[in-house]
C-alpha cells in the first residue's frame, strides 16, 4: 500500500486530459450518472497515466472513499485548492456543478498559462537561432579564416583572437565541452531547486519583470479565492490555501496581512491594504464591496477577470518590446562575430595598398 501511494504521487497528467476528466465527470454526473459508473464509461478511451488515475478513483469509491480522497494522493496532478473545493462540493451534495467551475477555472488558467508561454517564445526561438549561428561559424567559418590569418602571420585585433581562441577549444575540446555544459545545467537545476525562493526573489525584483508576476499572482489569487468562496469554503480556509498560488513573496506576505485581519475581527481589505501599492486601488475597492454586499466570491470573480485582461494587455506591450530588443541585440551580437573576421582581411588589404604605394 506504501508503495502504491508513492506511484500515485509520481503521477502526472496533461492539462488536456485534466479538462477531460473534470469536465465529462461533471456532465455525467449532471444527466444523474452515477459516479462509478461515470468513471467505468471514462476508462473506456483512458490510457495511460490518466487510466491510473481513473482505476484508482474506481476502487477507491468501491471502497467506501470520497472522490476528494482518492485524487487526493495525486498531488502532481490535483492541488490543495482544487482537492478542498471537491470536498467541500461532496459535502454539499453539489459535486456536478463544482467540477463544471474547475472546468472553466481550469480553463481559464490554461488560456493564461498559454499567454505567458507565448510571451517567452520569441525570445527563446531568438536565443536559440543565434546559439546554432554561433556554433556553425566556430565550427565552420572561423577554422578556415583562422588557418588564413595564421599562415600570413599578421596582428590580430584581440576581438578576433577571442573568437580564433573559441574555436580552437571547442574543436579539439568538443567531447569535454558537451559534458561541461551537461554539469553547468545539471548543477543550475540543483541549485535552483535548493535556493529557489531565493533566486525567484531576484528574478521578480527585476523592472520588467516584478510587476509582471504581481499581476500574475494576483489574477491567480482572485480567480482561486472565488472559486473557494464560492464552493462554501471559510474565508479564513481559503486564504490559506491561496498561499500556495501565488509566486511573489510579497504577494504572498500580503495574503497573510488579510488573513490575521480576519481572525481579528476585520475586513480582508484592511489586511491587504497594509501593503500600500501592492494591491491596485481597483482591487482593493472591489473587495471592500464585497465584504460589505455580503458577496465577496462574485466581487472577486470579477476581478479576476479584469485583471486577467490588464495582465493579457501587458504580456502583450511587453512582447511586441522583446521582439525588436532582441533582433538588434542578436543582429548586434553577429555583426560582431562578422566584424571580427573582416577587420583583419580589411587591416591586410590596407597594409598590401599602402606598400605598392
Amino acid at each position: 500500500m506504501i508503495t502504491k501511494i508513492i506511484n500515485n504521487k509520481s503521477v502526472t497528467l496533461s492539462d488536456d486530459d485534466k479538462l477531460v476528466f473534470v469536465g465529462n465527470l461533471g456532465t455525467m454526473l449532471s444527466s444523474g450518472i452515477s459516479i462509478i459508473e461515470s468513471v467505468e464509461s471514462l476508462q473506456e478511451d483512458a490510457k495511460g497515466n490518466f487510466l491510473i488515475v481513473l482505476n484508482q478513483l474506481k476502487t477507491d469509491l468501491e471502497q467506501g472513499r470520497q472522490v476528494y480522497e482518492s485524487l487526493g494522493q495525486f498531488t502532481n496532478i490535483f492541488d490543495g485548492v482544487t482537492i478542498n473545493i471537491i470536498k467541500a462540493a461532496e459535502e454539499s451534495g453539489t459535486l456536478d456543478r463544482v467540477l463544471k467551475d474547475i472546468k472553466n477555472n481550469l480553463m481559464k488558467e490554461m488560456e493564461f498559462r498559454d499567454k505567458i508561454k507565448g510571451a517567452m517564445l520569441y525570445p527563446a526561438f531568438i536565443m536559440v537561432i543565434f546559439t546554432v549561428v554561433l556554433i556553425g561559424m566556430l565550427y565552420g567559418i572561423v577554422p578556415k579564416i583562422g588557418g588564413v590569418f595564421r599562415s600570413l602571420r599578421i596582428s590580430l585585433p584581440l576581438a578576433t583572437r577571442v573568437l580564433l581562441f573559441m574555436s580552437d577549444f571547442l574543436i579539439n575540446n568538443t567531447i569535454v565541452t558537451i559534458v561541461t555544459a551537461i554539469i553547468i545545467v545539471g548543477l543550475s537545476i540543483i541549485i535552483y531547486k535548493k535556493k529557489k525562493s531565493t533566486i525567484l526573489r531576484i528574478i521578480f525584483g527585476l523592472p520588467l519583470l516584478g510587476g509582471l508576476v504581481r499581476d500574475i499572482d494576483l489574477t491567480r489569487f482572485t480567480r482561486s479565492m472565488s472559486l473557494l468562496l464560492l464552493s462554501g469554503i471559510p474565508i479564513t480556509s481559503a486564504l490559506e490555501l491561496t498561499r500556495d498560488v501565488v509566486s511573489k513573496p510579497q504577494v504572498r506576505e500580503a495574503i497573510d496581512e488579510g488573513y490575521q485581519a480576519i481572525l481579528q475581527g476585520g475586513r480582508l481589505s484592511e489586511g491587504l491594504g497594509k501593503k500600500g501599492k501592492l494591491f491596485p486601488g481597483i482591487l482593493k475597492k472591489m473587495i471592500e464591496v464585497g465584504e460589505k454586499s455580503g458577496s465577496l466570491d462574485k466581487s472577486l470573480q470579477e476581478a479576476s477577470e479584469f485583471l486577467d485582461y490588464q495582465t493579457s494587455k501587458k504580456i502583450k506591450t511587453l512582447t511586441t518590446l522583446l521582439e525588436p530588443i532582441m533582433l538588434v541585440l542578436v543582429a548586434g551580437l553577429v555583426g560582431g562575430m562578422m566584424l571580427a573576421i573582416v577587420a583583419p582581411i580589411y587591416g591586410l588589404i590596407s597594409s598590401i595598398g599602402s606598400v605598392r604605394q
